[in-house]
């Protein structure tokens, strides 16, 4: 009876001990949150953000949980997302806010609980994140109207549509473009027939904004700087409208595999390619060293000034893709598929 007791009792005290390692393992994950801004202003941010973050991470430290959640374009939903992950107890947050000031309330709180912050893709005002990853967005806009420029005659009519001027890297594109095109204008060597900005940066509010454009110009526009390619594909549905699609010039960015299609099709022009993979890789490296508690220094070389501080920063470079080039660019990095984008009509111009 005595042994059968002791028994029981070790047995026990086994099962407590495991219980309670089971307890502090769980206890003990490690968690990063993703948190994105929308799906319909770019479809980049479910497709190619997510999964390239989360596999970048898991690379990394397979051990390391990843929440990501999307605000579908609601500033309160992000703030309650924010206020979500640092509930279960997040160890860094990786976030693309909706506006410049919409996620404050989420790194205010963070920051105070010690949770470090990495903006991603977009500065926030009012906080100094501990790092930050982006594009030379100026940049992008550059590239987008020097295309245009290089590849239109003298006289030629353009339209910008610019998404909603809510955030720096937004401003930034715009900027890039005028950086362009103004003193051209200013010579008399092109002309900006027309500019809009499509609330939301969603592809409806391009297709009203550049449908006004055609009618405001009796359909006379040669080429339109289309801040993203969700915007050119609002802009290409006013130019079929009016019968137009392929007769004008249509720039666009993010490479995504829709606007791939459109310029094997003829339909859009170019895109700006980011390389979502790099950015995403990048974030995770710094949000897994910060989960970690290790220097970051290396992995945010570049500063950004704000107006409470300098931002550490990494600054990555854009890249135009066209029908010349899209098989040693998005195919080659791995970025998209030959299968996914070579597809109907598209297929006949897939000579790579």
């Amino acid at each position: 009876m005595h042994n059968i007791r002791m028994k029981f009792i070790a047995g026990m005290a086994l099962m407590t001990s495991l219980l309670l390692g089971t307890a502090i393992a769980t206890a003990e994950t490690t968690k990063i949150a993703f948190l994105m801004p929308c799906t319909q202003c770019a479809d980049r941010w479910e497709t190619k953000d997510r999964p390239f973050f989360i596999e970048a991470v898991k690379q990394l430290d397979p051990s390391i949980e990843v929440i990501a959640l999307n605000a579908e374009g609601d500033g309160n939903r992000q703030i309650a997302q924010g206020e979500s992950v640092l509930a279960q107890g997040v160890k860094v947050i990786v976030i693309n806010k909706i506006g410049e000031t919409t996620a404050v309330p989420i790194v205010r709180q963070a920051q105070s609980e010690g949770v470090p912050v990495i903006a991603y893709d977009g500065l926030m005002v009012g906080v100094v994140t501990e790092g930050f990853v982006t594009f030379n967005n100026e940049l992008v806009g550059v590239l987008q109207a020097q295309y245009l420029v290089d590849n239109l005659g003298e006289g030629a009519r353009i339209a910008i549509v610019n998404g909603e001027q809510f955030c720096a890297a937004c401003r930034a594109f715009k900027d890039g473009a005028h950086k362009v095109l103004d003193p051209l204008a200013a010579d008399g060597k092109i002309e900006i027939v027309h500019e809009a900005e499509a609330k939301g940066w969603l592809a409806a509010n391009a297709q009203q904004a550049m449908e006004q454009a055609l009618t405001a110009n009796n359909d006379m526009i040669d080429g339109v700087v289309a801040a993203n390619d969700t915007l050119a594909q609002g802009v290409i549905a006013a130019l079929k409208g009016a019968g137009l699609e392929g007769k004008v010039m249509v720039t666009g960015q993010d490479a995504s595999d829709a606007a791939i299609v459109n310029i094997l099709n003829g339909l859009q022009t170019m895109t700006v390619y980011k390389s979502l993979q790099e950015q995403a890789a990048a974030a995770a490296r710094g949000a897994v060293a910060l989960a970690k508690g290790q220097d970051v220094s290396g992995i945010f070389p570049d500063a950004v000034s704000t107006d409470l501080g300098d931002v550490p920063s990494l600054l990555l470079q854009p890249t135009v893709v066209d029908v010349s080039n899209i098989g040693e660019t998005v195919i080659m990095d791995g970025f998209t598929k030959k299968e996914d984008v070579c597809v109907g009509e598209a297929a006949q111009a897939c000579n790579f």
